[in-house]
């Protein structure tokens, strides 16, 4: 509820007008004869003309001007949030496997396609890349809850090895070991021999492939199945984890690999027997890396200091993606020996959020982001009369220079798959490079509104994080990219413990609809530490804080429709299945469109709701609910009637299966 505000002059237009007849028979006596106040006399109308602009004064001294209004926010330091930069994992991709390492430097640029009305989106990389060539140094196998048999020597001897057992079923593996671990890297499988997949649909094959990264088997993103499952010779290329690490395997050490067979899924069947292969090579046929949408901006002078405190400057490219190691400013002095030689004396200062902990001597700056202003430490008079400056003040005549910077940002950047294919410099032995997925995480700077309503909440929290509302207003404040938060406790066993768990949002450009990728549910490791550490500085002593992501129940639908005359059945189908990705989605959906609700279970009768608005739909036949495990990628065997949420869980569509026939 807002302050009732009080009416600084409560008289109206009538009041203004019936004063001004009455003031005029008082001050001059001698025009008692003017009776005549019908709106059509000039005399009334200049009064009403008068009145008119007193009353729309008046007006004005009852608001608050919204420059006022801004004003009030920005002496409580509020400003406006940055864009925040996309980010895209880029593959480098070599002219051919190579014998030795091949390396990408941090800062390598790549861009999109540049358009008649829009210039090319630049990405930089944000760490170096080392391509690491892998040879094969080992197989093995193993049935489901039997040990690891290494059969490196018989397939070097040409003898043809079955990869499960002679009746595949879940949990069967096949391993293959490099020559070491191959971090963030594209590695190739050569399989060759009489390679056949019985009784699977190449198209669904029920594998998984998985890398060991030192504390488990993490899965890998396949780029390309030539083999179909096994169901024919050629090659399997993998993109490995970040985190790949060498292990032991059937007492052999190596960098390995493993390929699980699953539960079959909507359209897939199991192995009627194991598929067996005479040769296994392996190779690096590139790497991944994170790019972010920025340009860089090197050595760029942004003026000269006058010697006084709080001096601000402009940079010339706005807005700043302030970097993960802080900027440098450069104080280029020149100083002049006894013999008459110039020197120029350069003093790096650092980059700091706020000037309220620096020292006096302290050589530091700020940047506000949204409008790239550099300002320098300020002077504080204290209640004594002394002054304390909060930083160092550069010598007058210093020239200034940004070292470097960052500038980018926006929605712009969440540009999609494949969009990012042009190398801005030349890379020995790199043929090209492309963004396997879509760019994610970019959002646009925040508007004066947005702003406006943002400043009252920030008077609230006072910068604290004391209630569960505190926490989740702190940690948008801290990761502008995150769509939902919410804040729980972290159990009866962990007292004095809060989990917060972040959605990030998923408006990247390749998003078909409703539908989305699992891994576009998964905040970058940089946005969980950000928040982190923005949360760490303002919690409550004694509060011990945990950003994770929530867990999420997955959910498959297998329905059977039927269409209204003259309704194309492929169509119907593909309607069907974008509202239910769309109803069962995280971030946008549930009843209300706000996203679905943390422990909210899912019930079959709703899926006939859903599925009964989509036009052309006569009615729903059949509609079943199968559960779906997010961590092994297995489906549920049986189908359910509701599938129980856990209360800080959310749901997720790990795909539907919807078939539409013409009603009889």
């Amino acid at each position: 509820m807002t302050l009732p505000a009080p009416n600084l002059d409560d008289r109206t237009f009538q009041d203004l007008v019936d004063d001004a007849k009455r003031l005029v028979q008082r001050k001059w006596p001698e025009w008692s004869g003017w009776t005549d106040h019908n709106v059509s006399d000039p005399g009334v109308t200049l009064i009403e003309s008068v009145a008119f602009m007193i009353d729309q004064l008046l007006y004005r001294v009852n608001r608050t001007t919204d420059r006022n209004y801004v004003k009030f926010l920005d002496l409580l330091g509020l400003t406006l949030l940055a864009p925040t930069a996309a980010t895209a994992p880029v593959t480098f991709w070599l002219s051919a496997a190579r014998d030795h390492d091949v390396d990408v430097p941090a800062g390598t640029e790549v861009a999109t396609d540049g358009t008649d009305t829009t210039g090319a989106l630049v990405f930089r990389t944000v760490e170096p890349l080392t391509i690491v060539a892998r040879h094969r140094a080992g197989v093995a196998v193993q049935v489901a809850g039997g040990d690891e048999q290494d059969l490196t020597d018989p397939l070097a001897s040409q003898a043809e090895i079955a990869l499960f057992g002679p009746r595949p079923a879940p949990g069967d593996a096949f391993f293959v070991g490099l020559d070491g671990a191959a971090p963030s890297c594209l590695v190739g499988l050569r399989f060759a021999g009489d390679v056949q997949g019985y009784g699977i649909n190449p198209d669904f094959p029920p594998l998984r492939w998985e890398a060991y990264d030192g504390n488990g088997w993490v899965p890998c993103a396949v780029e390309r199945d030539e083999t179909g499952g096994f169901n024919r010779a050629g090659d399997v290329l993998l993109h490995l984890p970040d985190t790949h690490q060498a292990s032991v395997v059937a007492r052999r050490r190596a960098g390995w690999l493993r390929c699980v067979v699953t539960i079959p899924g909507p359209g897939g069947a199991m192995y009627d027997a194991s598929p067996k292969v005479r040769s296994v090579e392996a190779f690096t046929l590139g790497g991944t890396v994170v790019a972010v949408h920025a340009t860089e901006v090197a050595l760029e002078v942004v003026g000269t200091a006058e010697g006084v405190a709080g001096q601000r400057l402009a940079l010339q490219h706005v807005p700043v993606v302030l970097g993960d190691d802080a900027e440098i400013l450069e104080v280029l002095t020149d100083v002049v020996d006894e013999s008459g030689t110039t020197t120029t004396l350069v003093e790096e200062w650092g980059r700091v959020e706020t000037f309220a902990h620096a020292a006096t001597n302290e050589r530091c700056f700020t940047v506000v982001p949204a409008t790239g202003e550099v300002c320098l430490p300020p002077a504080v008079r204290e209640p004594d009369g002394t002054v304390r400056r909060y930083g160092a003040v550069p010598r007058s005549g210093s020239v200034l220079r940004m070292r470097s910077y960052r500038t980018g940002g926006g929605r712009a950047g969440n540009v999609g798959p494949r969009a990012l294919r042009n190398l801005r410099s030349s890379l020995p032995f790199v043929a090209t490079v492309e963004n396997l997925v879509a760019a994610s995480g970019g959002i646009d700077g925040e508007t004066i509104e947005e702003a406006k309503v943002r400043g009252p909440l920030l008077l609230r929290t006072r910068d604290r994080a004391v209630t569960a509302s505190d926490f989740e207003l702190l940690t948008r404040q801290a990761a502008p990219e995150i769509a939902r938060v919410r804040c729980v406790e972290a159990g009866a066993g962990d007292p004095g413990a809060i989990r917060i768990l972040v959605v990030p949002r998923t408006d990247a450009a390749d998003d078909v609809g409703s539908r989305i990728r699992f891994d576009q549910l998964q905040p970058t490791a940089p946005t969980l530490e950000r928040i982190a550490a923005y949360l760490d500085e303002r919690r409550v002593i004694g509060t011990r804080v945990v950003v994770e992501v929530p867990s999420y129940q997955g959910v498959t639908v297998v329905a059977r429709l039927r269409t209204r005359r003259n309704a194309a059945a492929a169509v119907v189908e593909q309607r069907a299945e974008e509202a239910l990705f769309a109803y069962f989605h995280p971030v946008t959906g549930g009843p209300d469109g706000g996203g679905w609700p943390f422990g909210r279970p899912i019930q079959a009768g709703e899926v006939h709701a859903v599925l009964q608005r989509v036009p052309g739909v006569d009615f729903v036949e059949q509609a079943f609910l199968f559960t779906y495990d997010a961590a092994t990628g297995a489906r549920g065997t049986a189908q359910v009637e509701r599938i129980a949420v856990g209360p800080d869980a959310l749901v997720f569509s790990f795909g539907h299966d919807v078939r539409a026939e013409p009603a009889s």
